[in-house]
């Protein structure tokens, strides 16, 4: 199969079927093989009942529906668990994204091999200073802390190739940084291309403001994973044998100034150094534990459900 199309949405029924008309339309002009997978992140509306219709009429339609809203990082782990194409391509389902950059995303990733392309909607038609603005700070913090020289980490259209997705975990609400995820897992020829922007047509945004507060919070999240998710212990261990380092060199100090420099003056109990001593070291200690717990729960640890499907089509 050529493409797949995942689609993650929450009560997105007006738009679902132009969205669909307008997909199928681009893949049979350019004589594609493909799918689309709709994943409905527990709709309350009838966004289930749409797809189901859909299905029902094209065979390639396919869909997976949540138990109940379980976020856009939990729905695409899913559909990229189920897609079969050898280029996926995601984007989102209020019609802001275009189907139309969809032949040249593919060739992006078949011709010119690229492992992963981002899309960057360098026109916005979003509030500038609700979303835009903070879209610009967001994504300059992510520049700086991954490396990675994208002006739009969190576009919802994106080209992968096949391994991609099936080689990386997208967990919380790390969908903000699926190129960060692909190149911690070694997928280093990450592109970028300039994608159209489209108002939106019907409903209303599903994100607020706190989106950017949550995405800074795990952009921290996933520096630390990626620098040290696999080796805990080279930085708590590091942070703890320098603080008890320091206690134990205060209390070295406090011991030598009392047996031998000032043997009558004041109760080492009385003096300041006693207590920084003995809270460095207890913090030492501390960081050292958790950098020896989180190796043991590195080892240990299982795969657990993010997730309950209540219902599929096709798949």
């Amino acid at each position: 199969m050529d493409i797949s199309v995942v689609i993650p949405l929450l009560n997105e029924e007006e738009s679902l079927n132009e969205l669909y008309d307008w997909i199928a339309k681009v893949m049979q002009s350019n004589h594609y093989s493909y799918e689309i997978l709709f994943i409905d992140d527990g709709s309350t509306d009838n966004s289930w009942k749409v797809i189901e219709k859909l299905s029902e009429k094209d065979n390639n339609v396919k869909g997976i529906r949540f138990q109940k809203n379980y976020g856009k990082s939990q729905a695409l782990n899913a559909g990229f668990k189920k897609v079969t194409g050898d280029v996926i391509i995601t984007m989102d389902a209020d019609l802001q994204d275009s189907p139309d950059e969809i032949p040249e995303l593919y060739n992006l990733i078949k011709k010119e091999n690229f492992d992963l392309i981002s899309g960057w909607k360098k026109k916005r038609y979003d509030s500038k200073i609700r979303k835009n603005i903070p879209s610009k700070l967001f994504n300059a913090a992510a520049r700086k802390t991954s490396g990675l020289k994208l002006h739009d980490f969190n576009c919802g259209l994106k080209a992968y190739k096949n391994e991609v997705v099936k080689n990386i975990d997208v967990n919380g609400e790390m969908h903000r940084y699926i190129p960060v995820l692909a190149k911690n897992a070694g997928f280093v020829n990450i592109g970028e291309k300039v994608v159209a922007h489209q108002a939106r047509k019907y409903g209303v945004t599903k994100f607020g403001i706190d989106r950017f507060i949550n995405g800074f919070l795990d952009l921290i999240t996933i520096w630390f994973l990626s620098k040290f998710g696999k080796r805990p212990m080279h930085l708590f261990g590091l942070l703890g044998t320098i603080m008890f380092i320091i206690g134990c060199s205060f209390a070295f100090y406090l011991g030598i100034d009392k047996l031998f420099l000032n043997p009558s003056g004041r109760l080492i109990t009385q003096r300041p150094q006693f207590y920084m001593a003995l809270v460095t070291m207890i913090i030492g200690t501390q960081f050292f534990l958790a950098g020896f717990l989180g190796e043991i729960i590195l080892r240990t640890k299982t795969d657990t459900k993010r997730y309950n499907v209540s219902s599929k089509i096709n798949c």
